[in-house]
């Protein structure tokens, strides 16, 4: 892994004012998220994608679902695919929904990659290239047996993305390493922040003796801060989530959350422009998928962090 990112970085860099006859005009990429607009974290992947175009010298272009509808993303495939881009980047978060637009691209000659959502097999299976991102049930499964180790036996998952399958499986990693059944403590949170607190407290009325929460991003673990705190509860409950951004690195340096899960979402852009690129000019391609996370982000450990958040971490 190691190696691969070295020979990345160092590809960035000699593309960096200098092009060589292998270059061609006018190369365009294209990313496709199946974020809503209201979702902040995906900023970092936009910084990332950024970043890496102007590095290598490409044009880049970044399209979402407004409303994060996953049959509007299909659509922005197929329109994105029509445009004839040199390649195409794209999360898998519904395979029954998105391969077929997918396969349809590269069924045309386009190099598509995958990251974030969906998993290496499946990337394999639309015929992409490779896949960057973070396993979400090997995340989830590693915090659960990291949660068990500290004393956690039960736990809320606060699930702001339930229209997302792939994302969920974070919640049944979680479950399945701390040894007990998902059940009901997977809640559909919804995406408005004042809901999100509610259900969050509504939940944990009903069920005091719950150990720990876990929240899948900032869009759900920063109105449960606010939920923690309105109950008097911050820093008391186990509290672990996905992804970062300020509030969650607030949360972890003022102990109100043990841990962040870092699947650095800026590589997941620039990784694939750097891939691409590379691809198209000389036909080079890393042998293997590029695993981005988890890495988990405690107090002890911020400082880059801190001065990243939400930019490129």
């Amino acid at each position: 892994m190691k190696k691969t990112l070295f020979a990345l970085a160092a590809a960035a860099v000699a593309f960096t004012g200098f092009s060589a006859p292998a270059v061609a005009e006018g190369e365009r990429f294209v990313l496709v998220s199946h974020a809503p607009d209201s979702d902040s974290w995906w900023n970092t992947i936009k910084n990332g994608l950024a970043l890496a175009g102007e590095q290598v010298g490409v044009e880049v272009e970044y399209r979402n679902p407004p409303t994060g509808d996953i049959a509007d993303m299909a659509r922005i495939i197929e329109q994105t695919a029509a445009s004839n881009p040199d390649g195409i980047i794209t999360t898998l978060a519904d395979p029954d929904v998105l391969s077929g637009p997918i396969q349809n691209a590269v069924a045309k000659g386009i190099p598509v990659i995958i990251i974030n959502s969906g998993t290496p097999e499946q990337a394999a299976e639309v015929g992409a290239l490779m896949y960057v991102g973070q396993p979400e049930y090997d995340a989830g499964l590693a915090a659960g047996q990291r949660a068990k180790r500290d004393g956690v036996g039960s736990f809320l998952c606060v699930n702001h993305v339930v229209s997302n399958p792939v994302v969920g499986e974070r919640c049944r990693g979680f479950a399945d390493g701390l040894g007990v059944d998902l059940g009901d403590s997977m809640i559909d949170s919804g995406q408005d922040p004042a809901e999100i607190k509610n259900k969050v407290k509504a939940y944990l009325s009903a069920n005091p003796d719950v150990d720990a929460i876990l929240t899948l991003g900032p869009t759900s673990a920063d109105p449960t801060i606010g939920a923690l705190q309105d109950i008097g509860k911050a820093g008391e409950i186990y509290f672990g989530t996905f992804d970062l951004g300020t509030e969650i690195v607030k949360g972890i340096k003022d102990g109100t959350i043990q841990w962040g899960i870092d699947q650095q979402p800026f590589l997941q852009a620039y990784l694939p422009v750097i891939v691409l690129a590379n691809y198209q000019r000389f036909g080079v391609l890393p042998g293997n998928n590029i695993n981005s996370g988890p890495g988990f982000i405690t107090k002890d450990a911020l400082a880059k962090v801190e001065e990243f958040a939400g930019e490129y971490r």
